[in-house]
């Protein structure tokens, strides 16, 4: 009986440790499973990772590709603003409401002279222009470096000067277009290109005055003198172009400044010119209508008491292009050609 209780315990015994055994087992390895990383997790891991901080950067990217765009066109903005000087409107000058008028002929009279268009036109020229090899015209210019825009714009910056000593930019270019002109028609022409206005712009006149008394005397077959310039006009601040439609194209508006004698101005010859120039107004006006703004008279010499065929011309404004102001050039050769084939 003792026998078979001892055998009794010794299975229980062993049937106890296996059990312990397998439970003590079975919880290491779940300890082992829960704490430890396998290789594929620590790749895995690292990949989200990777791709949260790719995320993360993407973002940070983007804004700041948001905050670059959002501020480009505001700083754009402000350097064109700072570039930008002022504005430029076209304009147009009738010549038709002028003071006086008669034939073809706007007029508009600053001085207090009587003026009859009528007598003026009819008036005999006290000279008659050759078609020789001796100089019968000279252009020049009182102020030279006077200049135009070299672009299509509403606004002008610090780069578009009113001024320039480049040919190319200034009075002796349209000189140089009426100059060709007149000496392809047979009117010999001489181009004066003196820059009278620089360095210094006071004492323009009195220089260019001595300018034309030399050409006078080494060619006293001149007859006609004509200074070339181009106005300035504001309006409401901003700088006015004038421009007329020739033929379909942009033209900028010229004008003739006649001056007239006072009582402390020697000018007794001053209706002799002014008669050449209301002939060549009718002339632009009948060619070339509203070309012209009205001639405008005034109490001044500008050197025209050297000849008596001196006329002073402006074309365009400071505002007008450079090929407005050229085309123009071109139109006013022509009227030019036909007034003074009038005096042969």
């Amino acid at each position: 009986m003792q026998r078979l209780y001892a055998i009794a315990r010794l299975v229980v015994c062993y049937l106890l440790t296996i059990f312990f055994f397998c439970y003590f087992f079975k919880g290491s390895a779940n300890i082992i499973y829960k704490n430890n990383t396998t290789f594929t997790d620590i790749i895995s891991n690292e990949s989200e990772k990777s791709e949260e901080i790719k995320v993360e950067k993407a973002e940070s990217q983007e804004k700041k590709t948001q905050n670059t765009s959002s501020k480009q066109p505001e700083e754009t903005a402000q350097v064109s603003a700072k570039a930008v000087k002022g504005k430029i409107v076209t304009k147009y000058i009738s010549p038709y409401n002028a003071s006086s008028s008669y034939d073809s002929v706007y007029l508009k009279n600053s001085c207090e002279k009587s003026i009859n268009i009528k007598n003026l036109l009819n008036q005999k020229s006290t000279f008659k222009i050759e078609k020789s090899t001796e100089p019968q015209v000279l252009i020049m210019h009182t102020h030279t470096t006077e200049s135009y825009m070299q672009q299509q714009a509403d606004y002008y910056t610090e780069e578009d000067k009113p001024r320039s000593t480049d040919n190319g930019k200034n009075m002796v270019k349209i000189g140089k277009i009426i100059t060709e002109k007149l000496n392809k028609s047979g009117i010999k022409t001489l181009h004066d290109k003196t820059k009278h206005d620089y360095p210094e712009y006071t004492g323009s006149y009195g220089r260019s005055a001595q300018t034309v008394s030399a050409y006078l005397k080494k060619y006293p077959s001149i007859k006609v003198v004509i200074d070339l310039h181009r106005d300035s006009v504001t309006q409401d601040g901003k700088k006015a172009k004038l421009v007329t439609k020739i033929k379909g194209k942009n033209a900028a508006q010229v004008m003739l400044v006649m001056g007239s004698n006072s009582s402390t101005n020697e000018y007794p010859n001053w209706e002799k010119n002014l008669s050449l120039a209301v002939k060549f107004q009718q002339k632009l006006e009948l060619n070339y209508p509203t070309l012209a703004r009205p001639l405008l008279l005034r109490t001044a010499k500008y050197n025209q008491n050297l000849t008596t065929g001196s006329m002073l011309l402006e074309v365009g404004t400071e505002a007008n292009t450079m090929a407005e102001a050229e085309y123009s050039a071109e139109l006013v050769a022509n009227a030019l050609i036909k007034t003074l084939e009038t005096l042969k």
